[in-house]
Parts: structure tokens; C-alpha cells; sequence
């Protein structure tokens, strides 16, 4: 499906006619998917003439933010380093990768790692193995928190005030079982605070399910959720909540997050 266009300068306000507001249009223009785009589809995405994208493009060039790929552009180098750099990313990560290595070792599921990010979660980091690499989740992809077991495991833990943000917000079905009713939603998440744990059964992608764990640090700091996507027909929902519970123990006493 394309991407729709975006009202020129949604959200930014009066900074969308600042260079720096238009460069981030042009920025946040690739999804997920994208490879290569146009200089048209720039354009027509962004709400910015043509002349304006191309010239700001050479100056992303210039930076290595963009590179060009015959008479298109994607993402540069750089911008995945910079990203990278994030140091509140960077140290979750690298304290939960072995952990996360450890627990696809032992249940051989694909594993991820979710930190929340406004309304959204965002993957931090997959591990998988074989046909599963290739599964739906992957880094860097955003998904709602309202209806992922991440999310729910990270909003039962959450203020009232975030919560009800959350609820108040608009609600989109992503599959037909797809949960959107705030009252039905507010008993998931006093479910998982008796359980310590949240599942979503093809809430997000048909065939797939997901149980989650949220992660503190030693602090009592919310940090993230660690979850566990299976194909429905063969999730035993028990064992992998153990599992991750587990797992989320030893890695909230790891060093590295204290």
C-alpha cells in the first residue's frame, strides 16, 4: 500500500518552514520498507517542492544522511550511526542481547526487545534464526501500544495519566481481533499486573501471537518489555512466560542497567 502524503508540515508547526523542520520531513518521508525514492515521491510525501527537496537532498549528500542510488535516493551510513549512538538504546541493548540469545537458544522463538516511544513501541533488537528472520517483526519497526503484548506489558506498569492518554487516543484495528475497546483494554492490564506477564492472540499480525514481559532495572525503573512472537498454532503460552519471566529477572540484576 503507499504511503499517504502528509499535510505539509503536519506537527512541526510553524518550524515546517525552517530548513531544519523540512529536512526532517524528508527524513522521516522513508518507512520501514522503503529502499530507494524519488525525487517526485519525496516531494509528493513531504508537501515540499521539488527544487526545495532536491537542494536540501545535496546538502544530505553532502552529510551522508542520504545516498544516491541512480536518480534516487535512501538512507545513508550515517544516520544509522548516529542512531546508533543513543546511549539509553545502546546500553538496553548490549545488557539484553545475551540474555536474548540465551532465550531463542532455549526456545528457538524469535525474540525481540521494545522500548516505548511516544504511543509506540519500537523494536530495539530481534533475534531470530533460520525462516523466522524473516518473520513480520524487525528492528526499527513501530508498533501501537494499546495493542501489543509489549505495550501492554509497559502501560500496566505505566502512570494513570500515561494510560489514559493512551486509551483516549485513537484506537486502530490492525487485524479483525484487534482489541479497541478502552474497558476491555483496561482488564488486559490489570490482568498482566497478576500475572507479570501480557499476551496479544493476532491482534497485530494474523497467525501470530506474542507474549511479553516489561523489564526494570534494578531501580524499579521501567526500561522496555522483552517479548517472544510465535505462529498461533503452536504457542504454549505458559512455558514461554516462564521463560521470559526468567530471563527478565537475571537481566533487570545485570549490571549494566543498574
Amino acid at each position: 500500500m503507499a504511503t499517504q502524503p502528509r499535510r505539509y508540515g503536519d506537527g512541526l508547526g510553524q518550524g515546517a518552514n525552517s530548513v531544519l523542520g523540512k529536512t526532517r520531513l524528508i527524513l522521516e518521508a522513508f518507512a520501514l520498507d522503503d529502499v530507494h525514492l524519488s525525487l517526485t515521491e519525496l516531494s509528493r510525501r513531504t508537501g515540499i517542492s521539488k527544487a526545495s527537496v532536491h537542494r536540501l537532498a545535496q546538502e544530505l549528500l553532502d552529510w551522508g544522511m542520504l545516498e544516491r542510488s541512480g536518480q534516487e535516493y535512501r538512507l545513508g551510513m550515517r544516520a544509522f550511526e548516529l542512531g546508533s549512538r543513543v546511549p539509553r538504546f545502546r546500553v538496553l541493548r548490549d545488557a539484553a542481547r545475551p540474555f536474548m540469545e540465551s532465550l531463542h537458544f532455549t526456545t528457538k522463538e524469535v525474540v525481540l526487545l521494545y522500548v516505548p516511544d511516544g504511543l509506540d513501541l519500537l523494536c530495539l533488537e530481534k533475534i531470530a534464526s533460520g525462516p523466522e528472520a524473516a518473520k513480520p517483526s524487525r528492528i526499527a519497526r513501530r508498533v501501537p501500544l494499546y495493542c501489543t503484548s509489549g505495550g501492554r506489558a509497559i502501560l500496566a506498569y505505566s502512570p494513570a495519566s500515561f494510560v489514559e492518554e493512551v486509551l483516549t487516543s485513537e484506537l486502530v484495528r490492525l487485524t479483525p481481533s484487534t482489541i479497541v475497546a478502552p474497558g476491555l483494554l483496561v482488564e488486559q492490564l490489570k490482568r498482566v499486573r497478576v500475572n507479570h506477564y501480557a499476551t496479544e492472540t493476532e491482534e497485530v499480525v494474523q497467525g501470530y501471537c506474542s507474549v511479553s514481559v516489561p523489564i526494570f532495572s534494578n531501580s524499579e525503573f521501567l526500561v522496555g518489555a522483552l517479548s517472544i512472537v510465535v505462529p498461533t498454532f503452536r504457542a504454549d503460552v505458559p512455558k514461554l512466560a516462564r521463560a521470559l519471566l526468567a530471563t527478565s529477572g537475571r537481566l533487570s540484576r545485570s549490571t549494566l542497567l543498574n
